[in-house]
């Protein structure tokens, strides 16, 4: 083979991994929610004497995400209200009931955003929809990103690590029960972990650890 032509397979295969990175780069990566590591927890007045705390597992839900470019971003989340735990059994059937969450007829609940703003930093916003007991309302979070990164053990995930906060009117999706007793605002805090995608796992492999927050 002429020396001109010998090198020209190997240019070949390095022109088509560079056109690869290249089309990969800046493309929203997908991501599952981990159930097992996500938790919204929220709190509300309880008759002037404490502030009342439950929590939900179990969040399913996918989120596309570009580092680069936040506003592209799309979360979807639905919640499974049967899993809600007010830390005694009496009080949270008290909760499922038809007067307050009525679990029965709404078993889930749903984010789904429409716009996402990076603030600062590793910090933004995301609003969206927000549906819970058949209503669907407006509702906007702040939210912190921790850290993505490789997983430190097997199978080596890429995982994304989110810390949220946001509040809601109770009355704003038609929960009035025990207005004298039980405060209309609720708290949430939201613990997330989210893991790639297999697909685009394949498309990024750093070493393992490595983190880019």
């Amino acid at each position: 083979m002429p020396r001109r032509y010998r090198h020209r397979p190997a240019l070949a295969a390095l022109a088509l991994l560079s056109a690869c990175a290249l089309a990969s780069a800046g493309e929203p990566m997908h991501y599952a929610i981990d159930p097992v590591h996500t938790r919204v927890m929220f709190e509300i007045d309880h008759a002037g004497f404490s502030k009342a705390i439950g929590t939900l597992s179990g969040s399913t839900g996918s989120l596309q995400f570009d580092e680069g470019d936040w506003s592209t971003a799309k979360l979807d989340v639905t919640l499974p209200m049967q899993r809600l735990d007010m830390g005694d059994s009496g009080w949270s059937a008290s909760v499922f009931a038809p007067r307050f969450l009525d679990v029965q007829r709404y078993p889930q609940a749903r984010f789904v955003s429409t716009r996402v703003e990076r603030l600062q930093d590793n910090r933004g916003t995301v609003c969206g929809d927000f549906t819970l007991r058949g209503v669907t309302r407006p509702l906007c979070m702040q939210f912190k990103l921790n850290r993505i990164a490789r997983y430190p053990l097997p199978p080596f995930r890429h995982t994304a690590g989110f810390s949220a906060t946001a509040t809601l009117k109770r009355r704003d999706f038609g929960i009035t029960a025990w207005q004298s007793l039980i405060g209309d605002a609720i708290e949430l805090r939201i613990e997330a972990e989210l893991t790639r995608s297999k697909g685009d796992d394949r498309r990024e492999a750093p070493a393992a650890g490595t983190a880019t927050r």
